[in-house]
């Protein structure tokens, strides 16, 4: 279990470099979809960014559990 300012840190660190970049990437895959095969329906679409927009969020739980709350250790 990461202690309490490590998992601060790394939340930190992902919203500010680790998301944007996923954004980046996300729109850059889209963009290179739409090239290839064409543009998709509309609600095809929606549904793709809605689920790399929810994807983000499920490997880094660990990392924002609890990180709203005091420091326990304190």
């Amino acid at each position: 279990m990461l202690a309490y300012k490590t998992r601060r840190r790394l939340s930190i660190l992902a919203l500010v470099v680790g998301l944007p970049l996923y954004i980046v990437v996300s729109v850059t895959v889209v963009n290179w979809m739409e090239q290839e095969w064409g543009r998709m329906p509309i609600l095809l679409e929606l549904l793709v960014y809605g689920g790399l927009g929810v994807l983000w969020a499920y490997p880094l739980k660990p990392v924002f559990k609890g990180v709203g709350k005091e420091d326990p250790d304190a």
